[in-house]
Order: C-alpha cells, then sequence, then structure tokens
C-alpha cells in the first residue's frame, strides 16, 4: 500500500492511497464514501491508530477516483517527533570520506521545519558556499518501541520513503558537528509517498540513484549499508522510545559532492532526482536566497 499526503484544489489538504503503479489516488474522503470507513484525519493518525490492516481489505474493490498528476505530493508525514538521521552507514561512503565504519549508529537529528515536499524548491541561504546532496532510504516507525532486539525490530516498521538529506558542508566541516548545516528549513525533501513494509520484499536490497541535472552521481544500493536497519531500530530504541511516525533515515551511499576530486556542489538553478527502487522518485529544484 502506498499512502500520501496530497493538496486538491477543491478539497484542500488532505491524504489517500495511491494506486500501485503510481498514477492515481483515492483520497480519505472518496474512501470513507465507498467503503463507509472512518478513517482518521492524517497520515500520523493513520499509522498511530493502526488502520493499515482494515483498510487494506478494500485495496481489490476501490476505485480510484483522483489522478495523482491533479494534485500536489506533500511531504507524508508533516509532524513526527524526531527525525533521526544516521552518517556514514555506508562502507562506500566511509571509504570515500577515509573513516572506519562504527558498529554503533552515529547519529544527529533534523528539526521538523526541514521537512520538504517531494517536488518543491530546495531553498538555501546565500551564505552557503558548498551545498551536497545525500539519497536515503528512510524508515517510518509504526508503534512506540522501546528495548526491542534485532530480530523483532521490523515489527515496528510502518513503511519506507526516500529522504534527501541536503547538507551544508562548508558549515558542517566550520561547526564539526551535523545539526546546523543539516538542519536548515527545507532541507529535507521526503516522499513521494509512504510505501508499506508488506510492499517491500527485502529493504536491504534497493538500488539507490541520485542525478544532478540527468548527471548519475549515486548510483548504489542500501546492500552495502553497514548497519541493518534492524539492527539501527534496536540500537536506537535502547537510548531513545522510538515512537509512531518518527523518521529513521538510514544513511547516504558513495558518490556525494564532497567526496569527489573536483566537488561538484549544487548550484543556483540545479536539478537533483532522487530514485529508490520500489519507493518511487523525488525531485528537487535548488534555489539560493
Amino acid at each position: 500500500m502506498k499512502i500520501g499526503r496530497i493538496k486538491i484544489e477543491e478539497i484542500g489538504e488532505t491524504y489517500g492511497i495511491i494506486s500501485a503503479d503510481g498514477k492515481k489516488i483515492i483520497t480519505k474522503q472518496d474512501f470513507q464514501e465507498q467503503t463507509g470507513v472512518p478513517i482518521p484525519q492524517t497520515v500520523k493518525e493513520f499509522i498511530v491508530r493502526g488502520w493499515f490492516s482494515e483498510v487494506k481489505k478494500y485495496i481489490t474493490t476501490i476505485e480510484f477516483s483522483n489522478n495523482i498528476k491533479e494534485a500536489d505530493l506533500l511531504a507524508p508525514i508533516p509532524d513526527p517527533s524526531k527525525i533521526i538521521c544516521l552518517a556514514f552507514n555506508y562502507y562506500d561512503h566511509a571509504r570515500d570520506a577515509g573513516l572506519t565504519p562504527s558498529d554503533e549508529p552515529v547519529i544527529f537529528i533534523k528539526p521538523r521545519s526541514t521537512l520538504n515536499h517531494p517536488f518543491n524548491d530546495v531553498v538555501c541561504p546565500k551564505f552557503v558556499q558548498r551545498l551536497d546532496y545525500e539519497a536515503e532510504l528512510a524508515v517510518i516507525i509504526g508503534k512506540n518501541t522501546k528495548n526491542i532486539e534485532p530480530e523483532k525490530a521490523s515489527e515496528s516498521i510502518f513503511g519506507y520513503m526516500i529522504l534527501h538529506d541536503v547538507s551544508a558542508r562548508d558549515i558542517q566541516f566550520k561547526d564539526k558537528q551535523f545539526t546546523r548545516g543539516k538542519g536548515i528549513d527545507t532541507f529535507a525533501p521526503c516522499g513521494p509517498w509512504i510505501t508499506t513494509k508488506d510492499e517491500i520484499n527485502n529493504a536491504q536490497n534497493l538500488q539507490i540513484v541520485t542525478k544532478v541535472n540527468g548527471e548519475i552521481r549515486q548510483n548504489s544500493s542500501s546492500s552495502k549499508m553497514v548497519i541493518s536497519i534492524e539492527k539501527i531500530i534496536s540500537s536506537l530504541s535502547r537510548v531513545m522510545t522510538l515512537e509512531a511516525g518518527d523518521i529513521i533515515s538510514t544513511g547516504t551511499p558513495a558518490g556525494v559532492a564532497m567526496s569527489m576530486k573536483e566537488p561538484k556542489y549544487l548550484k543556483d538553478g540545479d536539478i537533483v532526482e532522487i530514485t529508490i527502487e520500489n519507493l518511487g522518485t523525488i525531485r528537487n529544484r535548488v534555489t539560493f536566497s
């Protein structure tokens, strides 16, 4: 199942279920009218209150009433309690940076104000000199989780989406920590929707591709993660309660600008397109203001 937040002129902001091919959507309102099932007002409530099993019963019988092109896709979850990101969690990325990967998650937290829609502009302050891209597989937590073992951690996953961890490297290197350089408003485009875990056979073997103005910059796989998704969830749950709707972004593979011999940092007007196998594509123009 694919669940997306949208804005439609006649309705305003809402959410709905997206067809398997990603071309059509049935809004919350139309789903209720067709089925009589009173699903919650928001995506987060849908996750927290466990509506997935009930809604899935109707997937083969509902009529997807809107063309996705007629709607503006929004960030799937606008109000997570946490956006947790991992640093250097890919062997190839750590190698390119000259680092030895850690056996425990090295994390930082992005504020909610970084969240951005899947096709909106990334707005970068003009004082940033070295703007970089990072394609990441993000995990959506489906239930409150504390002290879970790795072998049971998949039970806590609701689904997956793409997250672009935009990074101001000059600020990051100056501060020697990540929050300010990665915490600028609009620096986390995500989506285009949430794909529930039942549709992903193996989240540890998904192709990840980033293009800048059509040029392939990152072409890797989630199989190259140092710490697996289940171990990430388990490790994090030992130090903080993971709450339903939380976003965990699992790190980026090789190919970022800072690791090039002649870095190709993002410029005004650049188009960054990120595709993750079975999860879709997000595309964002960079603007400096």
